[in-house]
């Protein structure tokens, strides 16, 4: 806007104020004005058309005595036909306009629980743009919107809601202990007085939060222990087809050399198949860059010893049976 040789230039969405010797004149639409300066009028100021937003951060409590910080939008504009009630009835319209969001929020929160206020978000916006509109009607704005676009309980109490839904889903919890470590902090930090924080409010989320933790955690020790008892069985059943395949390929190669080479006895075939064994478990030990140490006789008698240490373990067996 620009003021030059009587002339005058208002811009768009926006209107001026002019007055004649400190008495309001008239109002000025956009475009270009003759403002003769010289002859007592002057410009008394511009006020703006377009919609304004004001977010209100106001910290009230609930039923249940849980503390909130709740933020409104307001979304409100002067009315064209009302400039001259906008422009000099109010000094400080965003701190009139707060007072009233205030005013309202802390009349209709207390009366519900926490769990209502989410729930009644729009109901309580509807109300505070309802005490809103009709108040400031009257000073020549009007709201064209209000939105409750957060609701920010003590971040205490949404650690309990949270451990609640942690518990109803079953997650990861992570050992027993967080939720006794948060009482133990909580407690040390504020006071146990009844006017200062709802401790009983808490006291009652924690308890279903243990209770639902509880449960996720007695299902989990039930699943883990079908599933050891589901692998221990089919490790069994593995463990007893691998011995009964080396049974039966020993059965098979003692019968097929004892066949095919005449006058062999199946201590032969059995020694022969412990040398072939050693040299595998030998030749094991020596790939594997991980194994530990192991110190074991090398030379081809100890195959003659192992087979003796083997027949001597069976002949004992045999004899206790017996």
């Amino acid at each position: 806007m620009g003021q030059a040789l009587c002339c005058l230039q208002v811009d768009q969405s926006t209107v001026a104020v002019t007055e004649h010797f400190g008495k309001f004149n008239d109002v000025l639409e956009p475009g270009c004005h003759c403002l003769p300066w010289c002859l007592g009028y002057q410009l008394a100021g511009v006020l703006s058309l377009r919609v304004q937003q004001l977010d209100v951060r106001c910290e009230t409590k609930t039923l249940d005595n849980v503390f909130v910080t709740m933020v409104a939008s307001i979304q409100y504009r002067a009315k064209a036909e009302s400039v001259a009630d906008a422009f000099y009835k109010l000094s400080n319209t965003k701190a009139q306009i707060q007072a009233y969001v205030f005013d309202v929020i802390r009349a209709s929160v207390p009366r519900l629980e926490l769990d209502s206020v989410f729930e009644q978000k729009n109901e309580i916006a509807k109300a505070v743009e309802e005490e809103l509109a009709k108040a400031m009607s009257g000073y020549g704005f009007e709201i064209v919107q209000t939105l409750i676009v957060d609701i920010e309980p003590d971040v205490r109490v949404k650690t309990a809601m949270n451990e609640i839904n942690a518990g109803k889903l079953c997650l990861d919890f992570g050992g027993g202990n967080f939720t006794l470590q948060w009482i133990q902090d909580f407690s040390g930090e504020m006071e146990l007085k009844p006017d200062n924080f709802p401790m009983s409010k808490i006291a009652a989320r924690m308890r279903v939060a243990t209770n639902e933790k509880g449960e996720a955690e007695k299902i989990l020790q039930i699943k883990k222990a079908e599933g050891e008892a589901e692998s221990k069985y089919l490790s069994g059943l593995g463990i007893a087809r691998q011995r009964q395949a080396i049974v039966d390929g020993l059965r098979d190669s003692v019968l097929a050399f004892s066949e095919n080479v005449p006058g062999t006895t199946a201590k032969d075939v059995m020694d022969m198949v412990l040398v072939t064994q050693y040299f595998d478990t030998m030749k094991e030990i020596g790939a594997s860059s991980k194994s530990s140490a192991v110190f074991v006789p090398h030379g081809p008698g100890a195959v003659k010893d192992v087979a003796a240490q083997i027949r001597d373990g069976l002949l004992q067996a045999e004899s206790v049976h017996k």
